[in-house]
């Protein structure tokens, strides 16, 4: 397995469709009522082939170097994953995106789980600009992006349509100047 440890709790790895498929769908289930809310692809999310699918769909983009996807690993279970969603390459810049099974939250993980992508980012990848897009009602992942540096640069009105409607956005970033002052 491909990974990158951040501390001795955090982990990010490749995900293994075959290995990851299970467990990740199993997270999925679990804090589906939370998740839909916030991600609209949860609804979609039907069986563990469903998920070894995606994970398979992903490793291609990673190979053609469109995204990286990573399961995040809490004591070497997974509990979650994060992202570069896509690369814009002509910017240097990436988004990240990221959720986390109901039962881990308030551990600090995907705070930590940030930290490193931004250490895979500004150090791997040569990016410029890391941003963050979240809802503006949802806190959690705004307090994420502001616990780990990112400034709000603005809010993008209607920009994310969730399962309710559309919803304001806010955008985060965090330049690699910024992120070598820390």
């Amino acid at each position: 397995m491909f990974t990158y440890k951040i501390d001795s709790e955090v982990s990010l790895a490749l995900p293994r469709p075959k290995i990851d498929a299970a467990p990740l769908f199993q997270i999925i289930k679990e804090s589906h009522e939370e998740l839909q809310v916030w991600l609209p692809w949860v609804p979609s999310m039907k069986s563990i082939e469903d998920e070894e699918t995606f994970l398979g769909g992903v490793l291609k983009n990673f190979g053609n170097e469109r995204s990286l996807n990573t399961v995040i690993l809490y004591r070497d279970t997974p509990v979650g994953m994060i992202s570069f969603n896509k690369f814009n390459t002509t910017n240097q810049c990436a988004d990240i995106g990221y959720w986390l099974g109901t039962k881990h939250v308030g551990n600090g993980i995907v705070h930590r789980a940030v930290a490193g992508m931004c250490t895979i980012g500004f150090t791997d990848y040569d990016i410029h600009k890391i941003e963050i897009h979240a809802a503006v009602e949802n806190v959690r992942s705004n307090q994420v992006a502001k616990k780990a540096g990112f400034h709000l640069d603005g809010l993008l009105r209607a920009n994310e349509l969730l399962a309710d409607g559309f919803h304001d956005e806010n955008v985060w970033s965090l330049l690699r100047e910024e992120w070598e002052k820390h």
